[in-house]
């Protein structure tokens, strides 16, 4: 059974640098495309950022480009976001993401097949 596991929430000052990881387990995850969503409170989720499978192509949404970078570490099954200047606007649960099979990334929720149970991140001002 594919399970995934999310942790590096918390609570975080406005400017802090909070990672989020992602572990995966029950499946084979090698070469498949990674992605991190959020859904703000009271909003619709929202994706947040995606990387290959191949780990060469990242997209990010406008709002945290610059400030958010995923990465990957397929030896150990794992998927990262590393998050900077974090702002209030940024208070969400971070959901990871992935796709069953294929290269390619995408921001539509619906190509990836496997979800974590999400990770609470409040950014205090």
């Amino acid at each position: 059974q594919v399970q995934l596991v999310e942790s590096g929430g918390g609570l975080v000052q406005a400017g802090g640098s909070p990672r989020l990881s992602c572990a995966a387990s029950g499946g084979t995850f090698s070469g498949s495309a990674k992605a991190w969503f959020r859904q703000p409170p009271g909003k619709e989720r929202e994706f947040v950022s995606a990387i290959s499978g191949s780990g060469g192509r990242m997209l990010y949404a406008d709002s945290v480009k610059g400030r958010f970078t995923i990465s990957r570490d397929d030896a150990e099954n794992y998927w990262y976001l590393q998050m900077n200047k974090m702002k209030p606007e940024d208070t969400a649960v971070y959901y990871c993401a992935s796709r069953a099979w294929g290269d390619s990334p995408y921001t539509t929720g619906y190509q990836y097949s496997y979800w974590g149970q999400g990770t609470q991140v409040t950014v205090s001002s």
